[in-house]
């Protein structure tokens, strides 16, 4: 397992971390992703700790808290072996205060997220979302308070906009609050628009990037091929966050990642992962399994490297045109230059 600083922190952690969306399968929409129970997130975790993978990934929101009471006992006894990273912000039940990202909501998620996992402390903890309805002064001071108690250790945000995110760090650094060290986002060879803006942003200020659905709900696992329906019991089908990706765009790609990954031996899921991990800014992939064989398959994104002509034809295939501004600074890149290289017209 290869490691990386966590951002601007000196935090290491591996290149391939597990999240828990599975764990748990309380309520239809998280059912739809898996419901793995204590004995088999046991072996999963075992799995995990033999390949060098400890850092693992969850939110308050995934079944409903059941997820993190899950992890937490698959992890007991173990605690001190792993870094874990939970969620908070998005709505947790009907009371006015049971969303959002102010003081009272934060203080009262992180410590309920705390007794759910069993822990004195989690290693990450994020904004699952940005709160425009909440100061973000409040939401900064009240983070940074809880990492003076000790019961985070470094901050992070996921789904952020640029602004948001820069906004942030700008109020961090006029108080000295903490700051946030690492963005978790969606990017994968279906979405890239996470290169226009925020991977930019990303590199300026050194914020580190874990990917979530790297394999883009499984749109890139080799199982979803051009004239095929989308299978009835998948994560696209419940929750489909790809509506603008299910085109010749993607079916393109997916012939590509087959070519490649008839080049180096790898499966198409692996290929497509590899891709994100050698992607500027990304510190790690936030990786889920159903069972055994899917995390096996997995951890074998590490120990190898796609070169640069088939990261090149990668590129081509998924590139799509930006929005505005993006175009248009693409037409001066002399003087802003993009964080990797934009295949040619």
């Amino acid at each position: 397992m290869d490691y990386r600083f966590l951002g601007g922190s000196g935090l290491k952690v591996p290149v391939l971390s597990f999240g828990t969306a599975t764990f748990g399968g309380v309520g239809d929409f998280f059912k739809a992703w898996g419901a793995t129970d204590v004995a088999e997130a046991k072996r999963l975790v075992d799995i995990c700790l033999e390949h060098g993978v400890n850092f693992f990934d969850t939110a308050n929101v995934y079944s409903r808290g059941r997820a993190e009471e899950v992890l937490g006992a698959a992890l007991a006894g173990r605690r001190n072996d792993v870094l874990i990273g939970t969620k908070g912000t998005f709505p947790t039940g009907s009371a006015p205060n049971d969303v959002g990202s102010s003081r009272y909501g934060l203080i009262r998620a992180c410590e309920a997220s705390l007794r759910r996992l069993g822990t004195e402390h989690v290693d990450v903890y994020y904004m699952h979302g940005f709160d425009a309805l909440t100061p973000v002064e409040e939401t900064l001071r009240a983070l940074d308070d809880l990492m003076q108690s000790g019961k985070i250790r470094y901050i992070g945000c996921s789904n952020f906009s640029g602004w948001h995110l820069m906004k942030s760090l700008s109020i961090s650094e006029r108080y000295g609050w903490a700051r946030y060290v690492v963005n978790q986002a969606y990017y994968s060879l279906a979405s890239r628009e996470f290169e226009w803006e925020l991977m930019p942003l990303a590199l300026d200020q050194n914020v580190g990037t874990v990917v979530w659905s790297a394999l883009a709900g499984g749109a890139l696992s080799g199982k979803m091929r051009r004239g095929q329906a989308v299978p009835q019991n998948s994560r696209l089908a419940q929750a489909d966050f790809l509506a603008g990706a299910r085109s010749e765009k993607l079916f393109d790609t997916v012939d590509v990642l087959d070519q490649v990954a008839a080049e180096t031996g790898k499966t198409v899921s692996q290929v497509a992962l590899r891709w994100v991990l050698q992607r500027p800014s990304v510190v790690s992939i936030v990786v889920g399994a159903r069972n055994e064989a899917q995390l096996k398959e997995n951890l074998g994104t590490v120990g190898w490297s796609l070169d640069d002509k088939q990261m090149a034809r990668l590129d081509a295939a998924s590139d799509v045109h930006p929005i505005y501004p993006y175009w248009h600074q693409r037409e001066f890149s002399v003087i802003n230059p993009p964080p990797v290289p934009v295949p040619p017209k």
